[in-house]
């Protein structure tokens, strides 16, 4: 993990987080997000009459900044605040709560709340790609968040009444699917592998009963194992790569957030895909892949429902 060196000026300099922000965004010059105007924007002096780094178009008569048509616009956060806030996320891999945020950069609890679900707003995958095909593994898993589990035996642990279930599907050696999902599983769980997963591939779970069949769903395969029996890896047969991810979405709920509202459990997992998606990026390569996703994406809350009770 890169080492985050809060002497650089970017986390305490404005003008210097503008500039990282604009060189990140625009690598080729400004960019006018209304029109697409590259040759007719120029950029205004910075004076009491309007806000630093604003930029006028000559072609459609508009005015913008960096932030514009991002998950940062309208924000009053300090740039160089949502630099640091942007760097914590991309390096944090167990997850980072909104109130160390608060504690550590200086803003509110709930602007702090609101910043770090922008930023996995501009973590989500807007068109993501089917995972697995001809010749690929995809292993498939479930995880149960939150809540406490019905009383039972231990063949019935997976049996919860609280608890939301998410599904999670991991490409060998490739990158992560997790979609929340309702009760009953079966239906849900079948219909999620048929939209996520490729035709053609070979798909290795574990005995729960909603992946008999898939196979002719996918025209693909099904292999699995039997957790409840202590098998956990038949020839070549497994989903250990899934139960990592889903060891890590847990450490971070339990760790860091402490609990996570169904309402938003979904942009928790996008951030956990968003990391494993690009684990062998270093974390300023990483944060750098998260500002570029802030682009064409706005995310607005009249105020965090139920958020004191989210996160720790």
């Amino acid at each position: 993990m890169d080492t985050i060196d809060l002497t650089d000026p970017t986390f305490s300099d404005e003008a210097k987080a503008r500039a990282h922000f604009e060189a990140t965004r625009w690598p080729n010059g400004p960019v006018c997000p209304h029109c697409g105007s590259v040759d007719r924007v120029y950029r205004l002096k910075d004076s009491d009459a309007h806000r630093p780094g604003l930029i006028h178009c000559n072609n459609c008569d508009g005015s913008f900044t960096v932030t514009t048509g991002t998950v940062m616009e309208s924000s009053h956060v300090p740039l160089n605040k949502w630099a640091l806030a942007f760097r914590i996320m991309g390096s944090a891999k167990k997850g980072f709560s909104a109130h160390q945020l608060h504690r550590s950069i200086g803003v509110t609890y709930r602007t702090a709340w609101f910043m770090f679900h922008r930023i996995r707003e501009a973590m989500r995958n807007a068109n993501p790609e089917p995972l697995g095909g001809n010749g690929k593994i995809v292993e498939a898993d479930e995880v149960y968040v939150g809540g406490k589990p019905r009383k039972g035996g231990p063949r019935r642990k997976t049996k919860m009444t609280n608890k939301t279930p998410v599904a999670v599907l991991v490409e060998r050696g490739g990158n992560a699917r997790a979609t929340v999902m309702d009760w009953p599983l079966d239906g849900a769980i079948k219909r999620n592998l048929v939209a996520n997963v490729a035709k053609g591939t070979h798909v290795h779970s574990d005995e729960h009963r909603a992946y008999k069949g898939i196979e002719r769903l996918i025209d693909g395969m099904q292999s699995g194992v039997r957790h409840f029996d202590g098998e956990y890896a038949k020839d070549g047969v497994h989903n250990n790569t899934a139960e990592s991810w889903n060891a890590l979405l847990k450490r971070g709920i339990y760790g860091s957030f402490h609990h996570v509202s169904p309402e938003h459990l979904s942009r928790y997992c996008d951030e956990f895909v968003f990391r494993w998606d690009r684990r062998a990026l270093s974390d300023a390569e990483r944060t750098v892949e998260a500002i570029k996703g802030a682009e064409g994406k706005r995310l607005t809350y009249r105020q965090p429902r139920g958020a004191q009770q989210s996160e720790a």
